[in-house]
């Protein structure tokens, strides 16, 4: 056929393997958040950043659609999201968040994987009080905001470290 169509091809599965692998998780991370708070992105500020996430890497309007259908389906009921601990090696902690149907299975190919490389799964609650989560809030600044207020109200609401770029 030729060179350059042995190119265009060679570019095109690339391109193709690493869609295969992207799209169904950032599907499932739709799915999952449609299921856990809403099919309206409006209200589901978790839902809103997974199709943010999904537009992000040109996932398909239909894609996006279809995995927001899915969470009202029947075989998504028995979805769960799970959390294990471990100890990877050289005394690297390890906090997994995972959504599952099989949670038998889940555990098992954990396993496997923390003894392949020399860690173990630790029983769970032991690592959990190490681990915090964290957001990072981003916005325009507006005439005649005033900054020392504005970093006391944020103080009360929590915040750690107010950074202003340009």
């Amino acid at each position: 056929m030729g060179r350059a169509f042995e190119y265009r091809r060679a570019a095109k599965e690339k391109r193709w393997g690493k869609m295969s692998t992207l799209f169904p998780r950032l599907g499932k991370a739709i799915t999952l958040a449609a299921k856990e708070g809403g099919t309206d992105p409006e209200m589901n500020a978790k839902l809103r950043l997974a199709i943010q996430a999904a537009k992000a890497e040109n996932m398909p309007k239909d894609n996006i659609e279809n995995a927001i259908k899915r969470a009202d389906h029947q075989d998504m009921a028995n979805f769960v999201e799970a959390f294990y601990e471990g100890k990877a090696p050289y005394g690297v902690l390890v906090y997994i968040e995972c959504a599952t149907d099989n949670t038998n299975r889940t555990v098992s190919n954990l396993k496997a994987y923390f003894s392949r490389s020399g860690g173990q799964i630790v029983p769970s609650g032991q690592l959990e009080y190490m681990f915090d989560r964290k957001a990072v809030f981003e916005f325009n600044k507006i005439e005649g905001m005033d900054r020392d207020s504005l970093e006391l109200e944020l103080i009360d609401a929590g915040l750690e470290e107010l950074e202003e770029t340009e």
